[in-house]
């Protein structure tokens, strides 16, 4: 997996850089088909914004966030991710695991 972090108007420390890296491993472990990341942090006068484009096959998924803090954008942030990974997952998944098609057979 591909991971990018940067920052725009505004320096992506270590400590930041960890931040993102610990909130992005659940996200990472609930769908692992993941083939890369990138994460865009930026200042706007008094706004705190993140952005995260998440690469999956078939699809790119893209959230945005912004608020007063840094870091609870960043939570807000990875949590809407999380949701839209998962409703994602539940999408591609085979429902109909062994059923032949046309084979269906309704309740009379």
């Amino acid at each position: 997996m591909n991971l990018q972090i940067s920052g725009h108007h505004i320096e992506v420390t270590p400590a930041l850089r960890e931040y993102v890296e610990n909130k992005l491993d659940p996200v990472i472990r609930h769908f692992d088909k993941v083939t890369g990341v990138n994460v865009v942090l930026s200042v706007e006068k008094l706004k705190q914004k993140g952005e995260v484009t998440l690469h999956v096959p078939g699809k790119d998924i893209h959230v945005e966030e912004s608020g007063d803090d840094l870091y609870a954008s960043i939570d807000a942030l990875f949590d809407k991710l999380d949701r839209q990974v998962q409703k994602y997952k539940q999408k591609v998944q085979d429902h109909h695991r062994g059923d032949k098609p046309g084979l269906h057979t309704a309740a009379e």
